[in-house]
């Protein structure tokens, strides 16, 4: 059985993080036909040259955003920095990985158009054909489309990867209202930044341009960096600015490494009862203590970055309660909050950006304010990137499909009644209340298997989990899926449908209480589960389906929190897995 299972064919769809190492573990797994397929010319996602905006720095710190496999270069100017990876140093880091360990295995310039599964022929009752997954491509440069058929299929498109316009600001808008100037979405900043420059003439010019920037996220401050940094005048409009951590030096290890803001944050499934995680959680004090904690880190991270009393920068997405996090670490004159410190970067908030004036040349706002602009920067966030490639007949049929909360949402709820759970803040929770299909998710066990297909044992998802450690996760939950595909006996997995769709709605009723209404924020492709800081304990419960040791970074009851956690704890989980597989063939 386990041969045959090795013989068949694997898609990966995507070359991120997600898919590099979903096909690097599967190969190295022994799979014989393994395949990655990318709309891209290089690897990397995310982090591929064709999307590197320029002077792009991510919220991880050097060595949290790897694969156990491959050691990373420092990153550039370090010190600068405060350690923080710069883009260059992740498009580095990908195209290296997969030149190393997967070269001749990856189709670039292919764009997948259209996923679905060959159906048994009932009049015969033959069983699902062999190949039963047929996926319809076009190649970017010739636009010839053909069909490419496989046995198994794992997802790796992530949520990053589609951009979402509002419907007044998009550029088929911009067109109908005559707006002369540049308007494009952050995805394709790199390709648009000549234009850009060019249409908005620096504050020096006799006559000098404007660009708005729409959007409060990590991808706005980028932007409006980028353009102060070369002297153009730049306003940023928002009506919540995402939360933010900085620290006026760089944090220790223990900190910014370790479990600690994991158990500051709370798990859906706790690996031990240490008291005082019970305590912190569970009790009115603990509750307490654990928000004045988080409370007490909003406020320090606005005063290391300078953000003043009155910004409209302090009206963010709240740090405990939503998914809406940037981690800047130590300020820099030459990054967001130091250019608008410095006055280089106008804020225009709250506000909302409605449409374009009809002089071609500015944007209106919510309340009939007009912004001159030579130039618009959509950073408005990015939709599904599964519902595009998939008809609705599938997608149901997988168990991808979003839907309302089951009749046993209430009582799911009641587990997870703890103290510091129980008064829900911020714009998620005001979203939840307006708006009804906020609450809305789809039933897919431990964020890889839809819990429809769990006992097909021939798709799965990595990339789908929102988490602040993605190499970690990622890593860890290829290893799953590769025991998945080759039915490993020791990989505990539901035995039946209705196990697994009750174990992922139950899921479902944690995060709808821990991040409310960030089901409805979060993109179907990126919300598959919504480990966030808490990525240590999801981490051990797939160590744990696989019968392998958790808390790899030892200590004793007291000191485990603060152990810094490294992938050298994974970098063996192949040769761990084999073992396994060997005593479960002894025993047998």
């Amino acid at each position: 059985m386990d041969s045959f299972e090795l013989e068949k064919s694997i898609c990966v769809i995507g070359s991120g993080a997600a898919g590099l190492i979903s096909a690097q573990v599967l190969v190295q797994d022994g799979f014989k036909n393994v395949e990655v397929i990318t709309c891209d010319q290089s690897p990397g996602g995310t982090w591929a040259e064709e999307r590197m905006y320029p002077e792009l720095k991510i919220n991880n710190v050097y060595g949290e955003y790897r694969f156990s496999s491959l050691p990373m270069p420092p990153p550039t100017d370090t010190t600068k920095s405060g350690g923080r990876l710069g883009g260059e140093d992740m498009r580095l880091y990908m195209e290296s990985f997969a030149d190393r360990f997967l070269r001749g295995k990856l189709r670039y310039n292919t764009i997948v158009t259209n996923i679905r599964s060959a159906k048994p022929d009932l009049s015969t009752l033959s069983s699902p054909p062999s190949k039963r997954w047929i996926i319809t491509v076009r190649d970017r440069n010739t636009g010839e489309e053909s069909q490419l058929r496989y046995d198994r299929v794992v997802l790796c498109t992530g949520g990053c990867s589609t951009p979402k316009y509002p419907v007044s600001l998009s550029p088929e808008a911009a067109k109908v209202k005559g707006f002369k100037g540049p308007v494009f979405h952050s995805l394709d900043f790199k390709k648009n930044v000549d234009k850009l420059l060019k249409a908005v003439q620096p504050q020096s010019d006799p006559n000098p341009g404007h660009a708005v920037v729409i959007g409060g996220g990590k991808s706005a401050w980028d932007a409006a960096a980028y353009l102060a940094n070369r002297g153009r005048k730049v306003s940023v409009v928002f009506e919540t600015s995402d939360s933010v951590m900085g620290t006026a030096s760089p944090l220790p290890e223990f900190v910014r490494k370790s479990r600690l803001l994991a158990v500051l944050s709370s798990s859906r499934i706790i690996n031990t009862r240490l008291e005082y995680v019970w305590f912190l959680h569970q009790t009115w004090l603990g509750s307490k203590i654990t928000h004045f904690v988080w409370n007490r880190l909003a406020e320090d991270s606005f005063k290391a970055l300078g953000v003043p009393k009155d910004s409209p920068l302090r009206n963010t997405h709240s740090l405990f309660w939503g998914l809406r996090l940037n981690d800047e670490g130590v300020p820099s004159p030459d990054r967001f909050f130091g250019l608008v410190k410095d006055g280089k970067i106008d804020l225009i908030a709250p506000a909302r950006a409605t449409g374009f004036g009809s002089d071609g040349s500015s944007v209106i706002l919510g309340d009939g304010r007009v912004i001159a602009a030579d130039a618009v920067v959509l950073c408005t966030g990015f939709q599904s990137s599964w519902t595009d490639i998939f008809d609705k007949e599938t997608y149901e049929e997988i168990g991808l499909d979003v839907h309302p909360p089951p009749p046993e949402d209430k009582e799911y709820r009641k587990e997870y009644a703890y103290a510091s759970l129980a008064n829900p803040s911020g714009t998620g929770a005001l979203l939840r209340q307006l708006d009804p299909t906020a609450e809305n998710a789809a039933a897919i066990y431990r964020g890889i298997i839809p819990a429809k297909s769990i006992l097909n044992r021939d798709f799965a998802v990595n990339g789908s989990i929102f988490t602040t450690n993605p190499g970690y996760v990622f890593e860890i939950c290829a290893h799953w899926i590769a025991s998945y595909f080759r039915r490993d006996p020791f990989l505990r997995v539901p035995t039946t449908v209705e196990a697994a769709v009750e174990d992922a709605e139950r899921n479902n009723s944690w995060l709808r209480v821990r991040f409310p209404g960030m089901l409805g924020w979060a993109n179907d492709s990126y919300s598959a589960d919504m480990a966030m800081l808490g990525w240590p304990q999801l981490a051990d419960t797939l160590l744990q389906d696989m019968d392998l040791p958790i808390m790899r970074s030892g200590g004793n009851w007291f000191t485990w929190p603060f152990k810094v956690l490294d992938l050298k704890e994974i970098e063996y989980l192949e040769e761990e897995r084999i073992a396994k597989r060997v005593q479960h063939t002894t025993r047998a």
